[in-house]
């Protein structure tokens, strides 16, 4: 079991507040690379931090297991949290209140291969041509990145 799971064991459904690394990871083309779950929304990668693990470590180890990438180096995008980001339980499910932690990412190595073993897809993006299926909050900070962009 990990962290969460531990926790989740002791307090039910009752809410449970996460820290969520992520990263925009840009290729040289200047693409967002996005994933999904099988028929899910597509988001940037990232994971749960465990007890006893470090924000970055989490985002590489995430991305190591998912989708086969290195990353050298993460350059901090923001700090998010609200209602957005909070799950809204339907039928008993588990309530989450995150806290995500957005990084930036160019400076990576090896090929995507996803973990076949969760159903993981993987492509890249240009930021202005995002699929529609991907998570709004997602969306509106890559908007927010791409006209960072456009300012530099």
């Amino acid at each position: 079991m990990n962290y969460c799971e531990d926790i989740r064991a002791m307090i039910g459904n009752s809410p449970l507040i996460v820290v969520r690394p992520s990263a925009g990871i840009i290729n040289n083309k200047g693409e967002v690379l996005l994933y999904r779950y099988s028929g899910g929304t597509w988001g940037i990668p990232g994971g749960i931090l465990q007890l006893n693990e470090s924000v970055e470590e989490c985002i590489k180890r995430n991305v190591k297991v998912d989708l086969g990438l290195i990353l050298n180096s993460l350059q901090l995008f923001g700090v998010y949290s609200g209602q957005e980001l909070n799950s809204k339980p339907e039928d008993g499910e588990d309530e989450y209140h995150t806290v995500a932690i957005g990084y930036l990412c160019t400076d990576y190595e090896g090929e995507i291969s996803s973990d076949k073993n969760q159903a993981i897809e993987a492509e890249y993006f240009k930021l202005d041509q995002l699929p529609e299926e991907t998570d709004p909050v997602i969306k509106n900070k890559l908007i927010e990145l791409k006209e960072n962009f456009n300012k530099n």
